[in-house]
């Protein structure tokens, strides 16, 4: 046993947890002040210290580490909190926040998990923004199983327990706007419709709504914030919330039959609550398509349009066959408009994406992804529509793609409820990015072919 081990275990918990945390930034400090740069992470003994004081898992079997009560443990989230408040380099931030919470495989994980969840519930109640620009940062950085997990935990704190509640979560968009991207992300994927219990609930339904409607650059934050070449950790959430927010638009109505046998057990009108959320998901469906279009105005600026995969297409291939399974599935029991509604909003999704450089996948490719979908008007316009040869000043594209341009993007039919908004299908008018006349109907004869 180490003196400082020795010294530590005198002590009282919140004690001793407290001084293994304001004696971390000393090796830390030093290490930046060198020429060596900002370190890499802590050393050993020091992460040894951290998980059995402040997470009281001890690796000596003959320790038995003194538990905090739950007074104890509160008063611990506010020092956590007050310490990354006053730190006032960005880097030693980072790099504690890692010490403390970037799992390693042990024992320990469970309680750093349970720590955290507690520490940016606590963070988004109080408004502490450097703690939530790490939680940031560790959402990008972690496995998508452990981010779905901490997304559950404030889901329940802030939608759950407390409904009211999601007025508090609201107002942290504009003080982190960077943590509330990485929040949709990792709620997307906690979300997949599968359960009653996995539908987005409608508080938060609304709240993302109005954030993206408001800014929809907050979907690109991560984006634009990130190397344009660099490679993500194997098994981290997505780049970007749009996908995840693409398959909530494109599943919400095949999740219809759910939402029409709770009303009639409840005893309300049958179908009130799938027409309740019908508006919601129709704005977001538009937003996300807009979104679309202000990605491409940044790719062509890094020069990077038609080199970068955006949406990747294992994932895309993956919402493909999702889809395609459900609607077999649901077929006998929901109504033909449901199963339409979604194929449009999938058809429509996937023209936008690759006509605007999202989407990098052949035209061919497509068609065979899409041919076990049942049968949809929009849907085969876009399997058929005409490749656009790009001007001979762009960049070179993959032959037999797609046209990349936002002058074809197809729309529906103006009668068509599904994709007939409350408002026009024109681009946001606070951005600049996005000009008026950036999105069109379509103006060229599709050659209708049959998806073989």
């Amino acid at each position: 046993m180490s003196d400082i081990q020795h010294a530590l275990l005198r002590r009282d918990p919140l004690s001793a947890a407290k001084e293994v945390l304001y004696h971390l930034d000393i090796p830390l400090g030093s290490a930046l002040q060198s020429s060596a740069g900002p370190p890499a992470g802590l050393e050993k003994s020091t992460v040894e210290l951290v998980e059995e004081f402040i997470f009281h898992v001890s690796k000596d079997r003959n320790i038995q580490s003194k538990r905090m009560s739950c007074v104890q443990e509160l008063q611990l989230l506010e020092i956590i909190c007050s310490y990354f408040q006053e730190q006032s380099k960005d880097a030693i931030r980072q790099v504690i926040f890692s010490a403390l919470f970037s799992l390693q495989g042990n024992k320990a994980d469970e309680s750093r998990m349970a720590m955290l969840g507690k520490l940016v519930s606590m963070s988004i109640a109080v408004c502490r923004v450097p703690i939530l620009e790490c939680a940031a940062i560790w959402l990008q950085r972690t496995h998508s199983a452990w981010c779905v997990r901490l997304a559950q935990v404030l889901m329940e704190d802030y939608c759950t327990l407390v409904p009211c509640a999601i007025s508090t979560l609201q107002n942290i968009c504009s003080a982190s706007p960077r943590f509330c991207c990485q929040l949709i992300t990792a709620v997307t994927a906690l979300y997949d419709f599968s359960t009653d219990e996995l539908t987005p609930p409608p508080t938060l339904l609304e709240m993302l709504v109005g954030w993206i409607t408001e800014d929809p650059r907050l979907l690109l934050l991560t984006f634009i914030n990130s190397p344009l070449n660099s490679s993500l950790p194997l098994g981290c959430l997505e780049i970007t919330p749009l996908l995840g927010l693409l398959r909530w638009c494109v599943k919400a109505p095949l999740a219809y039959h759910r939402g029409r046998k709770s009303a009639m057990t409840n005893g309300h009108g049958e179908g009130e609550k799938g027409t309740a959320y019908e508006e919601l998901y129709s704005k977001l469906h538009l937003s996300v398509l807009q979104v679309f279009l202000m990605l491409q105005v940044h790719l062509t600026e890094k020069n990077m349009f038609c080199r970068l995969t955006v949406l990747p297409v294992e994932s895309v291939a993956a919402l493909i066959e999702e889809v395609g399974r459900l609607c077999e599935k649901l077929a006998p029991l929901l109504d033909a408009s449901h199963i339409q509604l979604a194929l449009d909003r999938l058809a429509q999704a996937l023209q936008v994406a690759m006509a605007t450089g999202a989407l990098l996948c052949a035209r061919e490719d497509l068609r065979a992804l899409c041919s076990r979908l049942p049968h949809n008007n929009l849907l085969q316009l876009v399997m058929s529509g005409p490749v656009v040869q790009p001007p001979p000043h762009s960049s070179p594209f993959q032959p037999n793609m797609y046209p990349h341009s936002p002058h074809t993007v197809l729309t529906a039919h103006p009668t068509h409820p599904a994709l007939a908004p409350h408002r026009p299908l024109t681009a946001h008018a606070t951005h600049p990015a996005l000009s008026p006349h950036a999105f069109h109907p379509a103006s060229i004869a599709f050659p209708y072919r049959p998806i073989r």
